[in-house]
């Protein structure tokens, strides 16, 4: 499934980038949202019900889930990345969660996960790697899968954002590169930093089951 974004806000570029708190400091811009275009599907008020129901995967079909099988995401997908793309330009802070204190990359990733799919997600990257989700091969990304990095191959996971198609993802990158922003996974330190792929919104229908630490 390849997601386009409609432009919501106009940039030019954002400062270096980097990861979240701890990560190098980088020489390459952030990508222009205007570049990127996301097309919402348009759904009949009338059908919202029915089609939700459609679009959540069965008991069955989450047991018969694995590495390589195609899965049609949900629509929450699209809420998450359209409410994703309205918070660019959000500034960064170590431990944030919330628009008034902005956000780290966990906290982002937390935010849009429990705002528009319901889910409450592990609080730290180390503990949200770990949750019992489809891991997702990076060829097989689509839209709303969560993407996790470390520091070039070295060491544990330490970042995370969420992959919005055509090789793209929007995460919370740091303070001294602009808080939220689009960058790309084919980028020459995000394409070594790359870890995995997990398909969170697979756990939509019970989100009761995710671990939470508080």
């Amino acid at each position: 499934m390849r997601q386009r974004l409609a432009p919501l806000l106009p940039f030019a570029f954002i400062l270096l980038l980097t990861a979240c708190a701890g990560q190098p400091e980088q020489t390459e811009s952030p990508l222009a949202l205007h570049d990127f275009q996301f097309e919402l599907a348009s759904v009949e008020p009338e059908a919202d019900t029915a089609q939700a129901e459609s679009s959540e995967p069965s008991e069955q079909q989450l047991r018969d889930l694995s590495d390589g099988q195609s899965y049609e995401l949900p629509p929450l997908a699209d809420s998450i990345l359209e409410r994703g793309f309205t918070l660019v330009g959000t500034p960064y802070r170590y431990g944030g969660t919330s628009t008034k204190t902005g956000f780290d990359c966990s906290g982002f990733v937390s935010f849009l996960f429990r705002k528009e799919a319901g889910i409450e997600l592990p609080r730290s990257t180390r503990e949200m790697i770990n949750l019992d989700a489809p891991k997702i091969k990076r060829s097989e990304l689509q839209p709303g899968d969560v993407v996790f990095f470390n520091n070039r191959g070295r060491g544990r996971v330490s970042h995370a954002g969420i992959y919005i198609g055509d090789d793209q993802f929007i995460h919370s990158s740091s303070s001294r590169s602009g808080g939220v922003r689009v960058d790309s996974l084919d980028s020459k330190y995000w394409r070594a930093s790359f870890m995995q792929a997990k398909r969170v919104l697979a756990l939509a229908h019970d989100s009761s089951s995710i671990p939470v630490h508080h």
